[in-house]
């Protein structure tokens, strides 16, 4: 599932590629990925132009021009790519936003969705998000880790405790600060706190400059997406060695969720 990094390099590329542009078509061919009538929804589309795209955790708010907006979450398999018809790969597109030679086409939308709201709306669905890890210094960071009793698995994947980051970011976090992402919250030291909000700001922005993990190439020809993959510590990377003593990565299941460690680096 795309998370914080991934979503923000989506947003940066897609900054410099289509606002402005004009809307010359719509195609939708699974209308439960919206959350209006396929008609309606092109006709709100059709001659207007994005003008701005916000990141708020893992979604991406495309501001219409006319004051509405496209909410995206792609959830869990989602992806998207532009470019001309001929370039297009070859899978199942659920939504496809023309712009005038080239679409932007909506991927792998079986769990996700692009909703179309008012901003009062959007901002009430939104509400529920926990802070984005950026928006917190050391001292706001100890503060929301003290209401927490679970592990830090499980800590960091609760989207109302910190927005944007879920399984792969969670486990390359502890991983980089050198606990076990089993650790209960309470019994870390304020050193080890440290060590996290540290590893965790760095981790980040780390990711966000190497676009993501994400391998699938936003448009042909991108050279960034997908380029913290083969960079990932720990993450998908069961029985490989250690980057850093060369003890093979253990895999287990926290809560339903694929988790990735070190035992003998991540205490």
């Amino acid at each position: 599932m795309p998370e914080l990094p991934e979503m923000e390099t989506y947003r940066q590329q897609l900054t410099r590629l289509i606002i402005g542009v004009p809307i010359t078509g719509v195609d939708v061919t699974r209308p439960k990925s919206l959350n209006v009538d396929p008609e309606e929804f092109a006709g709100k589309l059709i001659g207007n132009r994005i003008v701005r795209i916000e990141r708020r955790a893992k979604h991406l708010l495309f501001h219409l021009a006319t004051g509405e907006i496209l909410l995206l979450h792609l959830m869990l398999g989602g992806w998207m790519f532009f470019g001309t018809q001929e370039e297009k790969p070859d899978r199942t597109i659920q939504v496809d936003i023309h712009l005038g030679n080239n679409s932007l086409s909506f991927i792998g939308l079986r769990l996700g969705y692009l909703h179309l709201h008012t901003p009062e709306v959007t901002h009430k669905l939104l509400q529920k998000l926990g802070p984005e890890p950026f928006e917190l210094n050391l001292t706001q960071f100890r503060s929301v880790l003290r209401s927490k009793r679970g592990n830090l698995k499980v800590t960091f994947v609760d989207q109302t405790f910190l927005s944007g980051i879920g399984n792969c970011y969670s486990d390359e976090i502890c991983f980089e600060a050198g606990l076990l992402p089993l650790r209960k919250v309470p019994s870390l030291t304020d050193n080890e706190q440290l060590q996290l909000y540290q590893a965790m700001q760095a981790l980040l922005r780390e990711a966000i400059a190497v676009g993501g993990y994400m391998e699938e190439p936003l448009f042909v020809g991108d050279r960034l997406t997908g380029q913290y993959n083969p960079k990932c510590r720990v993450y998908d990377r069961k029985d490989e060695p250690c980057l850093r003593c060369g003890s093979p990565i253990i895999q287990t299941e926290v809560s339903s969720r694929k988790c990735f460690y070190c035992a003998h680096c991540q205490k």
